[in-house]
This record gives C-alpha cells, structure tokens and sequence, in this order.
C-alpha cells in the first residue's frame, strides 16, 4: 500500500510533515489549499480513518501510525483553538 506524506502550514507558521498510510488522502486536501483549523480537523480525521480502515481492509487491522498522526495533528491543533480565525495550509501533498 502507497503510504504519503502531506506536508501543512499552521498558524504560527511553522511546518510539519504529516503520514498517511494510503494515497486516500489526496481526495480530501490538495497543494495551496487553505481552510479554517475547524474544517482541517474534521478533513483530517476522515482522511485518516478512511487510510487506516484501507489498511485494515487490505491486512485485516487498522493502522495505528495513521491514528498517532492524527493524534499528533489534534494536539498541535489546540494550541490555535483560541487564535483568531486560524487558518491550516496544505503546503503539499506527495
């Protein structure tokens, strides 16, 4: 299965490069997309689940680095929650 990276702009400015264990991903962000945190943190976690559950369809169990992922992204998430109409880019998608 083709894992990927997307790479997301918080905030603050600052970069990180986020896994996916499935190329499913790229049907819910795209390079140069911005959206409001909220909307990132539902996208994420759809796209995230939707990958994990495709690993699971395809070995029979979920995939417990995509859930850290989105662990990870939740965590960093809330330290912007109070910011004033904070905004996630997707930087790339790869």
């Amino acid at each position: 299965m083709p894992a990927i990276n997307f790479c997301i702009r918080w905030p603050d400015g600052s970069e990180d490069s986020c896994y996916s264990p499935s190329t499913v991903v790229r049907e819910h962000f795209s390079s140069g997309q911005s959206m409001p945190l909220s909307q990132f943190l539902e996208t994420a976690e759809t796209a995230l689940n939707a990958a994990s559950g495709r690993v699971e369809k395809k070995f029979g169990y979920f995939c417990s680095s995509a859930m850290d992922q989105l662990s990870t992204i939740k965590s960093k998430a809330a330290q912007f929650e109070s910011a004033d109409n904070p905004r996630i880019e997707i930087v790339s998608v790869s």
